[in-house]
């Protein structure tokens, strides 16, 4: 097993670490997913670095680590995800009965079901937060458990829920040969991800209409969203200049997204991090998106592509969009957000939990300070 990793400035101490991910999809995905694809990269680079990771998935995922199924297949391709919740609640309690036993610290990416069991138990756990927080419905949730330790995505991620026990914020990051860094420069707009109204697909069409630029158009359709995508989306996919391709893997992105003049990104929602944009920039790919959420906590204006609000701001960076060097989009991905650099800071969050009570209120001063 590989030990050369950096254990974040704490030397080569071998950390037992439960990694529990969603059941909805395989770790990683076959297709889309965002929440697993990014437990996957954590979890392998951990095992790299000479870790003894358990992982608590579903029973098709594919790991070096120790894999413990919470149900035999990921629940999304099966058609049943409204089993998440309940399976999930199966295979929290299996993975707090004993990590006391087993585990220096337990490492959750299910949000808030694993609150009160790290409560009860006392064992040092850390949340990944990966969704939205501004639904004030479920803030009481949150709010019942002040000392769960969390890790936001973005800065801006934090902003509904300010007041919690935020103790660092790590970018995510993916394998650094896992895509391919395409130096030529291509020919149409890529839009990759989830059809939905918050994605902004009809204003990346608008888009691509108005610059005369084709658009290819990579993603899924969710159960809730196929009324609109029947309604508002199908209609106007008309190839060759708009052309819908579907799901695609991870061999299939380095040559649509490598291939792409530009990643469109026309997000109307907070978007929490946005996996898109950092594979898009592993490709050399720069990113037209608007400024929500994250957003500008990724892209660098003028350095890794542009920021805009409006459609005709849209079309006017599509019209600039090749003063932008794909090396410079490679080297930012390099530097930072590869699977190495997220996890050199997760250990340091790790460690410092480990090292304290991890049940402190959230001004407590020993929280961990994670730089960017």
């Amino acid at each position: 097993m590989d030990t050369n990793g950096d254990f974040g400035g704490y030397g080569n101490r071998r950390l037992r670490i439960a990694q529990i991910a969603p059941l909805y999809e395989s770790v990683p995905p076959r297709l889309y997913g965002g929440t697993e694809r990014v437990v996957s990269y954590i979890t392998e680079e951990l095992v790299r670095r000479g870790h003894e990771v358990t992982l608590f998935a579903a029973g098709d995922s594919d790991t070096r680590a120790n894999l413990m199924p919470g149900c035999p297949q990921a629940l999304r391709l099966q058609g049943k995800p409204e089993l998440g919740s309940s399976l999930q609640l199966a295979m929290l309690t299996e993975v707090f009965e004993t990590a006391r036993e087993n585990f220096d610290i337990v490492h959750t990416h299910i949000d808030y079901w694993s609150f009160p069991f790290a409560r009860l138990t006392r064992v040092p756990t850390v949340t990944t937060m990966h969704g939205r927080l501004d639904i004030p419905e479920l803030h009481p949730v949150y709010y019942r458990f002040p000392e769960a330790a969390l890790v936001s995505i973005s800065e801006s991620q934090r902003a509904p829920l300010a007041e919690m026990n935020w103790v660092a914020t790590v970018y995510h990051g993916i394998p650094r040969n896992l895509l391919s860094f395409n130096e030529r420069q291509g020919k149409y707009l890529a839009f990759i991800g989830r059809i939905s109204p918050e994605k902004g697909i009809d204003v990346a069409i608008d888009v691509a209409l108005k610059s005369g630029v084709p658009l290819k158009i990579a993603a899924k359709v969710d159960a809730v969203d196929r009324e609109y995508f029947a309604a508002v989306i199908k209609p106007r996919i008309k190839p060759p200049m708009i052309e819908y391709i579907g799901e695609i893997d991870d061999v299939q992105k380095s040559e649509f997204l490598g291939g792409a003049l530009a990643l469109l990104f026309a997000i109307d929602w907070p978007e929490p991090f946005g996996l898109a944009m950092i594979e898009a920039l592993a490709c050399g790919t720069p990113v037209i998106a608007r400024p929500c959420g994250s957003v500008p906590e990724v892209i660098k204006p003028g350095i890794t592509g542009f920021l805009a609000s409006e459609i005709d701001e849209l079309v006017a960076a599509v019209g600039k969009i090749d003063s932008i060097p794909r090396e410079q989009c490679r080297r930012e991905f390099e530097e930072r957000f590869t699977s190495e650099v997220m996890i050199a800071k997760y250990e340091r969050v790790y460690h410092s939990l480990i090292g304290s009570d991890s049940l402190q209120p959230a001004f407590d001063s020993r929280q961990v300070v994670v730089g960017r």
